[in-house]
């Protein structure tokens, strides 16, 4: 049994530290693999939409799964008024468990970490739901995540050049710069959704509005579409005119989560979808037709907040990250508590 007198904890400071070290682009990467392997353990997880609690202004959440080894649960927010007090919209915090004797074994800052795994959940879909040689992107929304979004299918799934729009042009241009790093990345500074979605093989909105939004309508939408719709994450929030998830097949994480939360949240109990999952397990990409339309209508879901954790704490044992602390009791009697305190 490991050690669970102490724990590791992995802080903001530490963890951007670490990320600027090996890269992005090689998270995501290494990220990829975990996210695979854990998808495809689907049914030895045990699963149930995040429980959250609403207010006008935005959302609290707890994402919960594990299974018989470990444990892990993340607190996530997402309040689209908070860059207006100078604050982010989305932050994260996470912790790793140990299911056989519940004792925690890590815990981590999850705000960069729910930027790489959410960028890796849309590159792994899209690995397997997009045409082939995808090589041209439109990324709509163009705050926190959009940079994540952006190098991930840039330097893993190969996208060459991507057209950008967003409400805020300031952000675009924040974007722009961010990504002028990628010198063999070509990125097209748009006036609009329309022209952002003409000629592209992937189209990903990632925005905040906490709303029934139409970021994209059927006129936009052309044949061979991949869709990555990562913005629609809560109840009263979408991205998509209706009309358009009938036009392709729609792949879900966990469709009771999804029928609450995502793009399908309005649609009919009986309107099919499949859970990526099935996908995935597979090993090989869909069979499709070039000019086939998909849709990935991705929330979010604990499973891939439990990888990316797991990822972490094997290079937080392999490369001693993290400061060892003590958030737990060791006793000589574990029945005498009070002792602590006598």
């Amino acid at each position: 049994m490991t050690d669970l007198k102490t724990l590791k904890l992995i802080d903001l400071e530490e963890m951007s530290s670490y990320i600027k070290k090996v890269g992005v682009e090689n998270l995501i990467e290494k990220l990829i693999p975990y996210l695979e392997s854990d998808y495809r353990d689907w049914e030895k997880f045990t699963k149930m939409p995040r429980p959250t609690h609403h207010s006008e202004v935005g959302v609290n959440e707890l994402m919960l799964i594990g299974n018989r080894e470990n444990y892990s649960v993340k607190y996530v927010n997402g309040h689209p008024i908070n860059p207006s007090r100078n604050l982010l919209t989305v932050i994260g915090m996470g912790l790793f468990a140990d299911v056989e004797t519940g004792y925690p074994k890590m815990i981590c800052e999850m705000t960069l970490l729910t930027a790489i795994r959410t960028a890796a959940t849309s590159v792994m879909a899209a690995k397997y739901l997009a045409r082939a040689n995808s090589k041209k992107m439109a990324l709509i929304g163009n705050g926190c995540q959009s940079e994540f979004q952006a190098i991930g299918f840039h330097k893993v799934l190969g996208i060459e050049e991507i057209n950008v729009f967003d409400i805020d042009e300031a952000a675009t241009d924040k974007l722009i710069d961010n990504l002028s790093r990628f010198k063999d990345l070509k990125v097209n500074k748009c006036t609009g959704v329309a022209e952002a979605c003409e000629g592209v093989d992937i189209v990903t909105t990632v925005t905040a509005d906490k709303k029934f939004a139409t970021i994209l309508t059927k006129n936009m939408i052309e044949e061979g579409m991949h869709l990555n719709c990562v913005g629609g994450d809560c109840p009263g929030k979408t991205e998509l005119d209706s009309q358009i998830l009938y036009m392709g097949d729609v792949y879900v994480e966990l469709e009771e989560q999804s029928r609450i939360e995502g793009e399908i949240q309005h649609m009919p109990d009986d309107f099919e979808v499949t859970e990526i999952t099935n996908v995935i397990k597979t090993k090989k990409p869909i069979d499709r037709k070039d000019s086939d339309i998909t849709i990935f209508d991705s929330v979010g879901f604990a499973i891939e907040d439990y990888s990316i954790l797991r990822m972490i704490y094997e290079i937080a044992k392999e490369e001693d990250l993290g400061k060892e602390i003590s958030m737990v009791p060791v006793l000589d009697d574990p029945k005498n508590l009070y002792g602590l305190i006598k």
